[in-house]
């Protein structure tokens, strides 16, 4: 399915150095308020109490909130949860405060406010625990890169591989660059929509290096930049189509999934807007630029042109 077709092709590797130099100065960015701002990360990862109070009528989250900060709270999250009805309740570790009396003075001011309020459930994160949540991230993390290197390398070939890991990672850190940046909450959540976006960015390079190896295999007066373009533009169609699909539902759950889903879809919208640019400028610009060729994806002695295509080299 196509809803257009691009009869010349379009010569992105021509500004590929500029493209790159782009994207190397937002990679600088990103990691410099990475180590500057540091991540703002939630009760998951620091500890904390985290709190569910239901009421018998819809809540004021604003009010709720204000409420809960005149009693000395920092960095306080109050969100709906499931209903207008309920909220949770995210409190940050405090030194000599125990958990239990948190949970006592927040219950009492918000009764004080509305007498319906009432607690349905606690939970409380250990230091330890979010230190076990960290590391066992930074392992997923770590597992879906290695993963991925070697998928790429045993189908295609090793240039392809690096190249398409340092697009990705590209992506990865320039999301968190945007979470350091503005400070948003980091979350679970937001971990697993990082988790996902390297997945669907690495799909788009694996469409493009598909065809790229297509193409190798098809056209024999091609040049490596010449065939480069012609497997971008012959795949914009379905880039545009899938990623505008996909654009679209998460937009819809930036929009209306409310403060739960708010920054794990504005993480991904991130990713996949910078997916998009990382497969065509980074992924591809790199591989070109390691030297892949046509030998690098071709066995010896095979004859993988088309007799029916007119570039093609074979002799009929």
């Amino acid at each position: 399915m196509e809803f257009f077709r691009i009869r010349k092709d379009i010569p992105f590797m021509r500004h590929a150095l500029a493209f790159n130099l782009i994207s190397f100065l937002t990679f600088v960015l990103a990691v410099f308020f990475l180590f500057s701002n540091g991540l703002n990360l939630s009760v998951e990862f620091t500890g904390g109490t985290l709190m569910e109070v239901s009421y018998p009528h819809p809540v004021d989250i604003n009010q709720a909130r204000s409420k809960i900060e005149a009693l000395g709270f920092k960095d306080v999250q109050v969100q709906n949860f499931g209903t207008s009805r309920d909220i949770l309740i995210r409190l940050p570790a405090s030194k000599g405060d125990s958990a239990a009396s948190q949970n006592e003075r927040v219950i009492a001011a918000l009764r004080q406010a509305d007498a319906g309020a009432e607690l349905r459930r606690t939970e409380f994160v250990g230091p330890q625990v979010g230190d076990e949540l960290a590391i066992d991230g930074l392992k997923a993390l770590g597992f879906v890169v290695i993963g991925i290197m070697l998928y790429l390398a045993i189908r295609f070939e090793w240039k392809f591989s690096v190249a398409a890991i340092v697009a990705n990672l590209h992506d990865v850190i320039i999301i968190l660059g945007f979470f350091a940046f503005f400070q948003w909450e980091f979350s679970l959540p937001v971990l697993a929509a990082v988790l996902a976006v390297l997945g669907y960015s690495v799909n788009e390079s694996v469409v493009i290096f598909d065809r790229i190896r297509e193409n190798f295999r098809r056209y024999r007066k091609m040049n490596t930049t010449e065939i480069i373009d012609n497997a971008i533009t012959s795949t914009m169609s379905r880039t545009i189509i899938t990623h505008g699909c996909t654009q679209l539902m998460v937009l819809s759950m930036l929009l209306f999934g409310g403060p739960t889903l708010h920054y794990f879809a504005l993480a991904l919208t991130i990713g996949i807007l910078f997916g998009i640019y990382s497969s065509v400028f980074v992924a591809a610009a790199i591989a070109m630029w390691l030297g892949i060729q046509r030998e690098d994806l071709m066995k010896p002695g095979k004859n993988d042109t088309n007799p029916d295509d007119p570039n093609s080299g074979a002799v009929v």
